[in-house]
């Protein structure tokens, strides 16, 4: 059809590394939100599980569950024209049953109607990256930092500085590329070794704090825009200070309802 818009997919994005041009991803959660980022251009929105601190208000990504995630990535799909969308899959759903993680899988693809899914980890993950895979669906992987793995980690500094954790994600990421995921995230782990890795992978590494040299860059849309105020890692950048602007407006409104000066007669009906 004519004037149809052309969606963004695995293969785009495999074109995208060949020819060096960057991938730019953002989270979505909404309907809203995800219109304004689809008609703003952004190749890949990601229904991050992140949602669990900057919707819900958790400390971690550990509460938010199976159904809260395909509640969000249904608002996501039906404001995304062109993006490709993917949705995280939560703590719980994919970790030690490979059955399990198809079966959730599956509900994600078919209940919102989303281009693909995307799970943490290397190696203890494999078996149920490959059943995924096998199924048909694409799935991105993320490795580094992973969120879900916090209180493992015991915090969020920067990970795989120390040689053997290096070479364990060096392996993790060949692992995950041989059984089939389209992308990597790479996560808080030193700009060299991400440049390292995604010189040696063929598919498409996407980066959040991992340094300029990714084949393309993520970043949380609410820190983006400057409506998280209290974090703030050395790779944000800002780009917006919404928390501001939105404040200033309340407090307008508020002005203007305790004057009565809202609604004027021009916003009234006779």
């Amino acid at each position: 059809m004519e004037g149809k818009v052309k969606r963004i997919t695995t293969r785009t994005l495999a074109e995208m590394k060949a020819r060096q041009e960057p991938i730019v991803m953002l989270t979505a959660y909404d309907y809203t939100f995800a219109r304004l980022l689809d008609e703003a251009g952004i190749e890949v929105l990601l229904v991050g599980d992140s949602a669990s601190n900057v919707i819900a208000g958790h400390e971690t990504t550990l509460p938010i569950t199976l159904e809260e995630m395909i509640y969000h990535g249904k608002a996501v799909v039906r404001g995304a024209q062109r993006a490709m969308v993917v949705v995280d899959m939560p703590f719980g759903s994919y970790q030690g049953d490979s059955k399990a993680a198809l079966h959730a899988a599956i509900r994600i693809m078919k209940e919102t109607g989303a281009h693909a899914v995307k799970l943490e980890g290397g190696s203890a993950v494999l078996e149920s990256v490959q059943r995924i895979v096998s199924a048909g669906i694409p799935v991105m992987g993320h490795l580094g930092l992973t969120p879900q793995a916090i209180y493992q980690f015991g915090g969020y500094r920067v990970r795989a500085k120390d040689p053997s954790e290096a070479q364990k994600l060096r392996e993790d990421a060949q692992q995950l590329a041989e059984a089939g995921v389209f992308a990597l995230v790479l996560e808080k782990i030193p700009a060299s070794l991400a440049k390292e890795v995604s010189e040696s992978l063929s598919i498409p590494t996407i980066g959040i704090g991992a340094g300029p040299h990714c084949d393309g860059q993520v970043l949380v849309l609410h820190d983006m825009l400057g409506l998280n105020k209290a974090f703030s890692p050395r790779f944000l950048r800002r780009y917006a200070d919404l928390a501001t602007i939105v404040s200033e407006a309340c407090k307008r409104y508020i002005n203007d309802v305790k004057d009565r000066s809202f609604p004027s007669p021009g916003e009234s009906y006779d």
